[in-house]
């Protein structure tokens, strides 16, 4: 199992806007780096969504469970943290 995983994310208000947003995105409606520039309510959104490199530990149990679970290039279903509601994208692992 990797230790540490780069990751981006998008996160929004309410669970239907995240599922809407995660189907124009398997559509090629909008690309998941536009979607996180113009929606993402988390200032990561302006690098496209991009959360960097994290180990365990570092992000909150309800989001590090599922970033640790994905495939390099795999989006998640929408997520729900105290903080919204999150799509997730691993980017690459260690």
């Amino acid at each position: 199992m990797a230790s540490k995983v780069n990751a981006s994310h998008i996160l929004v208000k309410t669970d239907l806007e995240a599922g809407s947003l995660l189907f124009d995105i398997k559509r090629g409606i909008i690309t998941f780096e536009d979607a996180a520039r113009q929606k993402s309510l988390c200032p990561s959104g302006k690098r496209g969504g991009s959360l960097g490199w994290f180990g365990k530990g570092q992000m909150v149990k309800e989001f590090e469970d599922v970033a640790f679970t994905l495939k390099k290039g795999e989006l998640s279903k929408p997520i729900k943290t105290q903080f919204g509601w999150h799509i997730i994208r691993c980017d690459d692992l260690k």
